[in-house]
């Protein structure tokens, strides 16, 4: 098989990240719970212009940190007879919540579906803003000028991991869910987010990252890979910070937001999609997270392919590890 362009396998099953773990990081997100938790949520729904027969499709609306009112689409059986599974969906990086029609073989296995779309991105969520400072079109950035100078509850992606976790609340919550049977899913962006919501909402059961983004950004950083989708490291130095006087800063604070320090939290079994030719979320950055998840864990591993949304096999292998909670 080919060599992945990372560090050799053996070496992946063992690394444990570089980007450093701020001192404070249990106590940043216990308050960044405890905030969220403390939030009159304000869950509306409304119908959907989607229609399909025997499937209630709504939007969801809700309060997230901030005040922002975060949007996510929800369909499930019409008529349920007992509270069934359910399933939540986290998209990939700029993107939304995907087509109504994208969910409905899960509906017809009985299991209610929401899909988040992620504030500031593509989707109908509110992105209520508050930050200093340039953020080009990213989001690890966004805030990280408030993080350096002591404020790091303003980075962004900690109000987004946040969102995560309060649909999944908000979900395990609804009378007609069976709150023994929830999974979340989602690939790149939404891989990451997978791993920081199963990390903070610790009920959830089944966890299906598909190659996470948004961990070990100074492996990121080292392998020369911030391009693609972490192309804004470079832009943030480039524009912030040309003589990298605080780089060691920045990494400390991008940090609070690096999923691999979130996953021991983890209580969830989790099926983790890796493929090792990936040059947009390198294999070493996602075993840094992979590694240090202590619940039941198995990887599916793509050798020859990269960060790629066809990987043969790979929702079969997920719809059933769901079905099967």
């Amino acid at each position: 098989m080919p060599l992945t362009f990372d560090f050799p396998l053996d070496k992946l099953q063992t690394y444990q990240g570089i980007n450093p773990r701020p001192a404070d990081f249990d106590a940043y997100w216990d308050a960044g719970l405890a905030e969220m938790r403390a939030l009159d949520a304000r869950v509306e729904l409304s119908p959907a212009d989607f229609k399909a027969p025997g499937v209630d499709c709504r939007h969801l609306y809700f309060t997230g940190v901030g005040g922002a009112r975060i949007h996510a689409k929800l369909l499930r059986p019409a008529h349920r007879p007992a509270p069934g599974p359910a399933l939540v969906m986290l998209h990939g990086y700029h993107a939304d919540s995907g087509d109504w029609y994208e969910k409905l073989g899960y509906v017809a296995q009985g299991f209610t579906v929401v899909a988040l779309d992620c504030r500031g991105q593509a989707g109908l969520s509110q992105d209520v803003g508050g930050t200093h400072g340039n953020t080009v079109r990213g989001h690890i950035i966004r805030g990280l000028n408030d993080a350096i100078h002591g404020a790091p509850q303003k980075l962004l992606f900690r109000q987004i991991y946040l969102d995560a976790a309060q649909l999944a609340g908000i979900v395990l919550a609804m009378p007609d869910v069976d709150p023994a049977r929830v999974g979340v899913t989602g690939m790149s962006q939404g891989g990451g987010l997978t791993v920081a919501c199963a990390a903070l909402e610790p009920r959830i059961r089944r966890a299906a990252p598909v190659f996470p983004f948004l961990s070990d950004y100074l492996r990121v950083w080292q392998m020369d890979q911030a391009k693609d989708a972490y192309e804004e490291l470079k832009d943030f130095f480039r524009r912030h910070d040309p003589r990298h006087a605080h780089e060691d800063a920045v990494f400390m604070n991008l940090g609070y937001i690096d999923v691999q320090h979130l996953a021991p939290r983890i209580r969830a079994e989790v099926l983790w999609t890796i493929a090792l030719m990936d040059t947009v979320c390198p294999p070493s950055t996602q075993y840094a997270a992979y590694n240090k998840v202590t619940s039941t864990k198995r990887m599916l591993t793509y050798p020859d392919f990269g960060h790629e949304p066809g990987l043969p096999g790979m929702r079969d292998d997920i719809f059933q590890f769901m079905l099967s909670m």
